[in-house]
């Protein structure tokens, strides 16, 4: 005779874990997509943004468009890791999203709002990952 293993229901603090990090995962992926698309535009057309002189911080457009584009594609990779709720995913992403945050601070005079939103959407990125973590799971969608 066998016996049949079934698996615990999950406790709140469990589902909300889980949702934290697909919050977290979510929010990095649109993140990254809203990075890639202010990389092109800073690379393509350095029109688009405004030039403000007298600032501390000067960078050449351009430039600050392949760190945007770099970020971008980092925080993309990191939230599909986030989806398999890897542990290396959840430290890399409050790294990423801390690394946007500087970088969106430092080209705030460029374009205000934009580096506005997506800083508060990387501050909540932090906080969905730092917040709660699941033990013994092998994935978001288990």
């Amino acid at each position: 005779m066998t016996a049949a293993h079934t698996a615990p229901a999950p406790t709140a603090k469990e589902e909300w874990a889980t949702g934290l990090t697909a919050f977290g995962a979510v929010m990095l992926l649109l993140v990254g997509v809203l990075d890639i698309f202010r990389g092109i535009m800073a690379i393509a057309h350095d029109d688009v943004f405004l030039v403000t002189r007298g600032y501390v911080f000067r960078f050449d457009l351009t430039g600050w468009g392949w760190i945007h584009l770099v970020l971008g594609v980092v925080a993309l990779l990191v939230s599909f890791g986030l989806f398999r709720d890897a542990l290396w995913a959840r430290v890399c992403g409050v790294a990423i999203a801390s690394l946007v945050i500087i970088a969106n601070f430092l080209s705030l005079p460029y374009y205000p709002v934009w580096s506005i939103v997506l800083i508060a959407f990387s501050g909540l990125i932090i906080w969905a990952l730092c917040v709660a973590r699941r033990d013994g799971a092998s994935g978001l969608f288990d």
